[in-house]
């Protein structure tokens, strides 16, 4: 197995675990602070995940380097390695990733919520889905 190969091992097994933790509601998530908590870390935890992906496929394909983790998706897009639109998502993930590991307390719960149970997970999996030949 590569490192590619183990890291999307390690994301698909977060991925699986988050949606075993998920709260299926708002209110639920909300009222329960060890769930909300391990929710926020597991998808620090895909987020990073995928970012480091991006970054081992540019080293491998010898792409240009990235000025940082956001760029790193814009370079697979570019080199046609994923879609312009998962390109987008993946920012924001990282965006809200960022937000939620530094900004304890300011965080918007049904933003992170809806983020998991709409998006994130499916993100992931895409990501997994386009990335997984390299």
């Amino acid at each position: 197995m590569t490192k590619i190969s183990d890291k999307i091992s390690e994301i698909e097994k977060y991925i699986i675990e988050l949606d075993e933790i998920l709260p299926p509601n708002f209110e639920e998530y909300k009222s329960n602070k060890m769930a909300k908590a391990a929710c926020e870390r597991y998808f620090e935890k895909i987020v990073e995940g995928v970012t480091d992906i991006a970054f081992m496929i540019i080293t491998k394909k010898k792409f240009e380097l990235p000025q940082d983790d956001i760029d790193s998706f814009k370079i697979l897009t570019e080199h046609n390695i994923i879609k312009e639109e998962l390109y987008k998502k993946l920012k924001e993930a990282k965006g809200m990733r960022n937000f939620i590991a530094h900004q304890y307390g300011k965080i918007n719960d049904q933003l992170v919520f809806d983020s998991i149970k709409y998006e994130l997970i499916k993100d992931a999996k895409s990501f997994i889905k386009e990335t997984k030949k390299y």
